[in-house]
């Protein structure tokens, strides 16, 4: 029997995402959520303008001996090439960026890319991942019928920016995550990535292939190079007035940057994540966690989020030309995929896993984090 969907009164947030609670006004715990979160990490106004000139200014000082000031990610999407916008022209950083190839890019997305780097004189370094091993991980995770199937990758992201930040000696990486568009997650829908024992153990049970190139943190890895290596994330769009409208117009005005059509949808695998496999086999939707955040954050307004909700996140033959190609390179069948979707709904607490462990840890990794507002 199909059950009724509650949906929150102030963003568009329901009882798809288990964790849902609703208030006596309507409203709902990821509405709270959001707003407690924006107290303590959104620093957008004149305090938090003069954190960040601060910050600019010792980076710079820490920098003045080695060959670049900060290191950043750029997957070509809005948030990171936005980062890369800002570093490089606003703050004038010598940059170092670094791009994970998981072999998934857009042609889009790597125009884009070559697009940014050029017209902004930043380096680029790209880590090629081994596509057969990397095929048989996300084949596995596939194979787990877990929602977040794109734990490999972001986890990849993460120890490839901290290891080329430890290597080359980098103490800031500067982030594109932020406050107020993406502090809107059901855990049920995507399970953090940087559980190493998750890939680990979801790998072993399901893969072939061994596991000999993937970039790998383990959570002692990742305290140990926030604390005693001082390696510093600096979410630097939670220090300014982060319009995702205007930051993308800017782009577009600026630097010739082509929109994708959706949120992280750079990537061919990401937008099969997102616009088939999630809804298809969890009905679950992520842009309205994303639109939540927006409409918290007074970017859209409510009536706008249900508008792009009416419609399927992708026209109908991008998403079976993107099963399709997704299905082939992976090497998996479409009676084996059926299967897949069939298959019982598992979650991370179905495996081996460190989540406690990264419970224990969350108040130091949280400290370690704040000190960026204390540097100097």
């Amino acid at each position: 029997m199909k059950h009724d969907v509650r949906i929150c009164s102030r963003c568009v947030m329901d009882t798809t995402a288990t964790e849902i609670e609703f208030y006596d006004d309507g409203r709902c715990n990821f509405c709270k959520n959001y707003d407690e979160i924006t107290t303590h990490d959104l620093h957008d106004d004149a305090a938090g303008a003069a954190a960040l000139e601060t910050m600019i200014a010792e980076i710079k000082r820490r920098g003045k001996n080695s060959q670049y000031d900060c290191l950043i990610g750029l997957s070509g999407g809005v948030d990171s090439s936005y980062v890369a916008y800002l570093v490089a022209r606003k703050y004038g950083l010598r940059t170092l960026a670094v791009h994970l190839d998981n072999g998934w890019n857009s042609e889009l997305s790597v125009a884009n890319i070559e697009r940014l780097v050029k017209t902004l004189n930043i380096d680029l370094y790209t880590h090629v991942l081994d596509w057969n091993e990397f095929r048989d991980i996300q084949a596995s995770f596939l194979k787990s019928s877990i929602a977040n199937v794109e734990i490999p990758t972001d986890h990849a992201i993460w120890a490839v920016l901290i290891k080329t930040a430890a290597k080359m000696k980098i103490p800031y990486i500067i982030a594109g995550n932020n406050v107020v568009t993406e502090s809107i997650m059901p855990e049920s829908w995507l399970y953090g990535s940087k559980d190493s024992k998750l890939i680990r153990s979801i790998h072993k049970q399901f893969g072939t292939v061994k596991m000999r190139t993937y970039p790998y943190l383990s959570t002692f890895d990742y305290v140990y190079r926030l604390l005693a290596r001082g390696t510093r994330w600096v979410p630097i769009l939670n220090y300014i007035d982060f319009n995702k409208a205007a930051a993308k117009q800017l782009l577009i005005d600026d630097l010739g940057w082509r929109d994708y059509g959706g949120k992280h949808y750079e990537s061919i695998f990401t937008r099969f994540f997102h616009a088939y496999y999630l809804p298809e086999k969890f009905g679950y939707d992520l842009r309205k966690s994303y639109n939540s955040a927006l409409i918290c954050s007074g970017q859209i307004t409510r009536d706008q989020a249900l508008e792009e909700l009416s419609h399927p996140p992708a026209p109908a033959e991008m998403i079976a030309q993107d099963k399709s190609y997704v299905l082939k390179k992976l090497g998996i069948s479409d009676a084996d995929f059926q299967v897949i979707l069939r298959s019982p709904n598992k979650t991370y607490e179905d495996y081996p896993n460190n989540s406690q462990l990264w419970q224990r840890f969350s108040h130091i990794v949280r400290w370690a984090r704040s000190r960026i507002t204390r540097v100097g």
